[in-house]
């Protein structure tokens, strides 16, 4: 076995299906000439993107992000490639309120695509608090700020997580999606949300992981033999937030039809092979078990959404047809609190209230009282 010659792997030979491809060019004329604003801008999404988004011509692209080195980046990448496009950089936290409404007030963005999210899995068991400050609290601050300056569109960046959430990052996202739900009911502001899979390739997901081991000759560590994720590329996933934003009327979730789940072992097995090696001979896989808020599988539906097809064959939409909680009311009310002010608990038990059935069966971390 020679390390040295590993094999270079396209990430679409991974999916198991043909790639689904948008005419953008046909939808996105929203986007020509319009202020728009990316949060997570330096992120494996975020930073795709605002690449898109720039080719077609905006009056202003504004790239915000808590992450100077990755916006800084990102910037010099369009300022190559884009050289005729106005940018500014915004550094700045989505929790921080008065700052997110300073930043929208000076720019007043027409179009948001809001990608900024604390998304591990594991890490966010470890830091609830967290992630219900960055996820729920960060959202609620963006989501109003649209709001106020009355951009035309908004679309949160979610997961199939958010689906009869096991995780704490699930519940959060779920949460985000409630919140511009209700904020979309008596607003001018169009809100919807995408829902993604796993995204191939993505900063902390299993492909840049699986490539790591490989190049250290293994082993590649699995979970579960029957773990299985819904993937797409990280084209596929910004095809459709563009696309969704040229469809949503308000209060949508759209989703990819991505295929049959792929069983993360087999994942490993192609990428093993596609790298110029054999599984278990030349590269063994081990299992590890479950890591905290990990399902074996994930849902895309909630059974009180109701699934129908749009002008795409492969992207689906869903109308949420269950009551809200009156709590996210007084979230959406209270949202003026500063972020810090919620502790570990205080999330916990919102998360709860919020989420019926969340964190009855998810481990150590939800037991009552906690």
């Amino acid at each position: 076995m020679n390390l040295g010659q590993i094999r270079n792997v396209e990430l679409e030979d991974l999916l198991h299906r043909e790639p689904v491809r948008v005419n953008l060019d046909e939808i996105a004329g929203y986007l020509s000439g319009r202020v728009v604003l990316v949060t997570g801008a330096g992120g494996s999404v975020g930073s795709e993107l605002c690449t898109q988004v720039a080719s077609f011509g905006p009056r202003l692209l504004v790239l915000l992000g808590r992450g100077e080195n990755s916006v800084y980046e990102m910037n010099l990448a369009l300022e190559n490639r884009y050289p005729g496009v106005c940018r500014e950089i915004e550094i700045a936290d989505v929790r921080d309120r008065d700052r997110v409404e300073r930043i929208f007030s000076h720019y007043r963005p027409e179009v948001v695509f809001h990608a900024a999210a604390h998304k591990h899995v594991p890490l966010m068991e470890k830091f609830p608090q967290e992630a219900f400050v960055n996820n729920v609290i960060g959202t609620l601050n963006v989501a109003r700020a649209a709001d106020c300056v009355q951009t035309k569109v908004f679309i949160l960046i979610s997961t199939d997580k958010a689906v009869n959430p096991k995780s704490i990052m699930g519940a959060t996202k779920k949460a985000a999606e409630m919140i511009i739900q209700e904020i979309n009911q008596n607003s001018s502001t169009v809100y919807a949300a995408v829902r993604f899979g796993n995204v191939l390739g993505s900063r902390g997901s299993v492909v840049p992981l699986f490539k790591k081991q490989i190049a250290r000759g293994g082993p590649v560590t699995v979970t579960d033999p029957n773990m299985v994720r819904y993937f797409m590329t990280v084209s596929e996933a910004v095809q459709l937030v563009i696309q969704a934003g040229a469809m949503a009327k308000g209060g949508e979730i759209f989703l990819l039809d991505m295929g049959e789940p792929v069983k993360i072992a087999d994942l490993a097995r192609d990428l093993i092979k596609l790298s110029g090696f054999q599984p278990d001979l030349d590269i063994p896989i081990i299992f590890t078990g479950t890591r905290p808020g990990e399902k074996l599988f994930e849902e895309l539906f909630t059974g009180g959404e109701r699934v129908g097809k749009t002008v795409h064959e492969r992207i689906l939409v869903t109308q949420s047809e269950e009551e809200h909680s009156t709590i996210i009311n007084e979230i959406i009310m209270n949202g003026h609190l500063p972020g810090c002010q919620f502790n570990e608990d205080e999330a916990l038990k919102l998360l709860r209230k919020l989420i019926p059935g969340f964190g009855r069966s998810n481990g150590p971390t939800l037991v009552e009282g906690k």
